[in-house]
C-alpha cells in the first residue's frame, strides 16, 4: 500500500516537473521560429542547409539544435546556410532565437596571392585549391587547371604555407606535419576544371583568370567569380565539411557546342580511374609528383547532376606526367550554365581509402538529386 502511494506522489511530482519545464521552454522560445529538415535518404547525411533567408531572421539571431548551438552565415546570394546531421530518415526542429549568436570559427576562408604570381587560393577543413591568375600566364608557364593541396589538420594552413614558402624558405611542397602541395598541374585540366570540347572531340585548355571577386569568405562557406579573357565566368563555392566545389561555369561566347570537366591522369596510375556515369561521377587515384616520397595517395573526383557521357582521351602530346584526361562531355550554347561538383581528399588526411572516396562520389551525387526537405514553421 505505502508503495503504491508513493508510486503515485512519485508520478504527481514527475508530471509537474514536466509541467514547469515546458512552460520555461515556451517562455524562453515564445516569439521564436522554427526550421525543421527532413533527410529523405536511406544513409545519414552531414551537409549544409541552405534556404532563401526567412524574413524572421533579424539583423541579430541564432539557430539551435536542442540544447546546442549552431554557426550559420548569411551568404552574397541572400541564403541562410547552416550545417546539420541527420541520420537515415531522420527529422529536425532548428529553433531560431533572436539573441546573439556566439561567435563562430573560420572554416572555409580564402584570400588573393599577388606575391606568388598572383594566385587565388582557399580551402576549408577538409583540403585546399588554387587557381592561377595573370601573373603566372605572363611568366610564361602554362598551368591551366585547378591546384590541389593536401591537408591532414582541420584548421587554416594556405597563408602559413604561402609564408613559409615566400618569407622564410620553407617549401610548401613538404609535409610539415599538416599535408603539402604534391599534385601536378602543368598544362593539363588538372583536378576538375571544365573546358571547351572542339569538333574533333579534343580539349580547348583554358588559361589562367584574368579578374577575381571573393563573393562569400567565411566562417562556412568561401565563395569566387574568376573571370577569364572577359567571356568566361567561374563561380566557385566551398563549404564547410566538404571534399567537393560547386562551380557554375559560363561561356557568353563560344565556338564549341561540347564542355567538359576533367581530371589529368598521370603516368604514375594510367589505369586508376573509374567512370560511373549512372551514380554521376568520375574518380582518379592520383599517386602525387613523388610517389617514392610517402605522400600518399591524392584522390580527385568530379559529380555532375546530369550525366551524358564519360571518356578518357589520351593526350596527343604528353606533358611530364600527365598521359590524358577523364571528361565528362556534356552539349553546351552559348549563354548557358554547367553545374558541377569536383574536389579531393587524401589517404594521409581524412580520406582513408578508395572506396571510401567512391562512396562519398556515388552518395553526394544522390544527396544533389535528392535534397533535403526544408519546412518553415
Amino acid at each position: 500500500m505505502l508503495m503504491a502511494v508513493f508510486s503515485h506522489i512519485l508520478e504527481r511530482v514527475k508530471n509537474l516537473y514536466s509541467f514547469i519545464a515546458a512552460c520555461l521552454l515556451f517562455t524562453a522560445c515564445s516569439g521564436s521560429h522554427v526550421i525543421e529538415v527532413y533527410n529523405p535518404s536511406d544513409f545519414a547525411r552531414q551537409e549544409m542547409v541552405e534556404i532563401d533567408r526567412p524574413v524572421f531572421c533579424k539583423e541579430i539571431f541564432s539557430l539551435f539544435d536542442g540544447n546546442s548551438e549552431l554557426p550559420y552565415q548569411l551568404t552574397s546570394s541572400g541564403k541562410l546556410i547552416f550545417p546539420i546531421e541527420l541520420e537515415a530518415g531522420q527529422s529536425k526542429i532548428i529553433t531560431v532565437r533572436n539573441n546573439v549568436p556566439s561567435a563562430f570559427d573560420t572554416i572555409a576562408t580564402g584570400a588573393f596571392y599577388p606575391e606568388r604570381l598572383d594566385d587565388l587560393a582557399w580551402e576549408n577543413d577538409r583540403a585546399a585549391y588554387r587557381a592561377y591568375g595573370p601573373a603566372l600566364q605572363a611568366s610564361g608557364e602554362q598551368a591551366y587547371g585547378y591546384d590541389i593541396w593536401t591537408k591532414s589538420v582541420a584548421e587554416p594552413v594556405v597563408k602559413a604555407r604561402y609564408d613559409g614558402e615566400l618569407k622564410h624558405g620553407r617549401s610548401y611542397h613538404h609535409d610539415y606535419g599538416n599535408g603539402m602541395d604534391a599534385y601536378s598541374v602543368g598544362p593539363t585540366l588538372g583536378g576538375g576544371t571544365a573546358a571547351g570540347i572542339d569538333s574533333l572531340g579534343g580539349i580547348i585548355y583554358p588559361r589562367s583568370f584574368t579578374s577575381f571577386d571573393i563573393l562569400d569568405n567565411g566562417p562556412l562557406r568561401f565563395t569566387v567569380r574568376l573571370t577569364y579573357d572577359g567571356s568566361e565566368t567561374r563561380i566557385i563555392s566551398l563549404d564547410a565539411n566538404e571534399f567537393l566545389n560547386r562551380t557554375e561555369v559560363c561561356f557568353e561566347d563560344s565556338n564549341f557546342s561540347e564542355i567538359a570537366p576533367g581530371i589529368v591522369v598521370h603516368r604514375h596510375n594510367p589505369e586508376g580511374y573509374l567512370l560511373s556515369p549512372n551514380q554521376g561521377f568520375m574518380a582518379y587515384a592520383d599517386l602525387t609528383d613523388n610517389p617514392d616520397n610517402s605522400n600518399g595517395t591524392i584522390f580527385v573526383g568530379v559529380v555532375m547532376p546530369k550525366v551524358e557521357s564519360m571518356r578518357y582521351l589520351e593526350m596527343e602530346e604528353p606533358s611530364g606526367d600527365a598521359i590524358g584526361h577523364i571528361l565528362a562531355p556534356k552539349s553546351y550554347n552559348p549563354g548557358d550554365t554547367l553545374v558541377y561538383y569536383w574536389g579531393s581528399g587524401w589517404s594521409k588526411g581524412f580520406m582513408p581509402d578508395w572506396e571510401a572516396w567512391t562512396d562519398y562520389l556515388a552518395k553526394f551525387h544522390q544527396r544533389i538529386t535528392n535534397p533535403l526537405e526544408v519546412t518553415i514553421k
